[in-house]
């Protein structure tokens, strides 16, 4: 079967990958199209869909068109995207607004409404608790960056968005039906709507009790199907746009987050796999359903049918470094007007390299968004700690990849805490992986032995492709492991374990004596660099 290939569409918050991925998992080759981010005053975080789906056609023609593959041996059309970002839209697939991002928090004030009460536990009151955890497996997070809070911002504060949707879609939904013309969600993909019950796992459904508490149509969400269900057959006129023959079928898929541990191989129970991207979540399959109300942690759907995931996700990791990258390095502005350099990843890394473990003594706190789980904190805000005279720009740099680490180490605390066991080894993927030096940091800071996945920033691409090949028939869920492929295994220097033992300590220390300052000073919100106000482009 390794000449039958899947047009695997990764849409993340930087633009749009599409890979040609072969159903046992080989890549034949990718292209990547960018995708522009609006931030908007009061923690608005915006993009377009029209954008993500231009970025699609024209990373898939240039794909396509390279002649990889015979084109009669693309057999499939697959996608993931990126979690909680929430597209309002037309049946035809018109967006009637602008896509409400992962990053998003406006709705944080009328989710918080909603789950307060006259008795409150953690900013929710104990009913409230009582409804949605046992059906659930959660609640909405407090922060405002789930699909509800999305729905609920403009239901309360932008009613003619709200009145003039047919349907609210998580983004790899939105994709899936300009693709065929059928609005559609998987069982995975409307966790974050909290209106799902999930304690039959194999038979997930919207709650008409939940719906009607939070004041949402049920008319306006879509049908629920499962990740490897076929969708529909790719429409005519998008086959011949991309360039691949018309009717292949197109598969329901997951979002980012599970398709990626689907392209991890990490796909048996208590077998963890560590994302870093934009942003970053350590996550493993689990054979049982509960909760950990306080460190904001279920068992969720997954995206193979039939089984539950554990994850804890961090809201900013590779951004950090990008976030470091446009305003120390090469920030947008007259005082230094020339692009960066093609290499400049490698140059840091071979710069950080020299920098001792500990960054001498610089801590960074990557919070730069606010934060989703071990604590659901929307007021954190990043800083470097302890500089010094001496202290200089490779030191901060190196601070940056070993704070998001020791972020990265709080997670997995609390998620081997809900697995009841050590998880390891811990199978890395994602646009950070990429960096020999940031893994080894990843080992050395958690304490794991780190396997790194071949070509680990397509695993979302593969993770697509191989929920393809399941609803296809050639493989099946038991066979992706031995299909995974590991280029580098990275285990952790125990000559650092002390200084990392002592500078996760002062970590957890410096959440615990700046929260508090935090909420008080309420960091104004950034506004968008190029002014735009949340419009569509025509």
């Amino acid at each position: 079967m390794s000449d039958r290939y899947v047009l695997a569409i990764d849409h993340g918050t930087s633009g749009c990958k599409t890979a040609l991925v072969s159903t046992r998992g080989a890549i034949a080759g990718g292209e990547f199209e960018p995708c522009p981010t609006h931030y908007l005053p009061g923690g608005g975080v915006e993009q377009d869909p029209q954008d993500w789906w231009r970025a699609l056609l024209a990373s898939s023609r240039r794909l396509i068109a390279r002649g990889l593959v015979p084109v009669e041996s693309i057999v499939a059309v697959a996608c993931s995207s990126t979690f909680s970002s929430t597209v309002a839209t037309k049946a035809s697939g018109q967006p009637v607004a602008p896509c409400l991002t992962w990053m998003d928090a406006r709705g944080a004030p009328h989710v918080q409404k909603a789950m307060r009460g006259l008795v409150n536990f953690q900013g929710y009151s104990l009913p409230n608790l009582a409804r949605w955890v046992p059906r659930t497996g959660g609640a909405p997070t407090l922060s405002g960056k789930d699909d509800i809070a999305h729905v609920l911002y403009w239901k309360h504060d932008v009613p003619d968005v709200y009145r003039e949707a047919d349907f609210f879609l998580e983004s790899k939904d939105w994709l899936n039906l300009r693709l065929t013309g059928r609005c559609a969600a998987s069982f995975d993909s409307t966790t974050l709507f909290w209106a799902t019950d999930t304690r039959d796992i194999d038979h997930v459904r919207w709650d008409d009790g939940l719906l009607q508490r939070l004041g949402v149509d049920r008319a306006k969400l879509p049908e629920l199907l499962r990740s490897t269900d076929i969708l529909g057959p790719l429409l005519d006129d998008v086959a011949d746009a991309l360039g691949v023959a018309r009717a292949l079928p197109v598969v329901v898929g997951s979002p980012d987050l599970q398709s990626a541990c689907i392209g991890s191989g990490a796909v048996r129970d208590f077998e963890a796999h560590l994302y870093v991207g934009t942003s970053t979540w350590i996550l493993c399959h689990v054979p049982f359903r509960k909760t950990d109300a306080l460190h904001a942690i279920a068992s969720l759907p997954s995206a193979i049918p039939g089984r539950y995931f554990a994850a804890n996700e961090q809201d900013m990791a590779g951004g950090c470094l990008e976030f470091a990258i446009r305003t120390l390095l090469y920030p947008q502005s007259e005082l230094r007007p020339e692009p960066p350099p093609p290499d400049l990843h490698a140059r840091i890394d071979a710069a950080i390299a020299k920098v001792p473990a500990g960054a001498r003594g610089v801590l960074f706190a990557p919070w730069l968004n606010g934060e989703k789980t071990p604590v659901d904190d929307e007021s954190l805000r990043a800083g470097f700690h302890n500089l010094a005279v001496g202290t200089t720009l490779d030191d901060m740099l190196r601070a940056i990849y070993e704070g998001v680490a020791l972020n990265a180490r709080w997670l997995l605390l609390h998620t081997e805490k809900f697995a009841g066991r050590r998880l390891e080894p811990i199978n890395i993927i994602g646009g950070g992986a990429q960096s020999d030096i940031w893994c080894q940091i990843y080992a050395d800071v958690l304490g794991r032995t780190v396997r790194r996945v071949e070509q680990p920033r397509q695993a979302n691409a593969r993770g697509a492709a191989f929920l393809a090949a399941v609803a296809l028939g050639d493989i099946t869920f038991a066979d992706i492991p031995g299909l995974t492929r590991f280029d580098r295994v990275f285990e952790p220097n125990l000559q650092h374990k002390a200084l990392y033992d002592k500078h996760f300590a002062g970590y957890l220390d410096l959440w615990k004596r700046t929260r508090g300052w935090h909420r008080r000073w309420r960091h104004a919100p950034a506004t968008d660099p190029a002014g735009q106000a949340g419009h569509l482009t025509p």
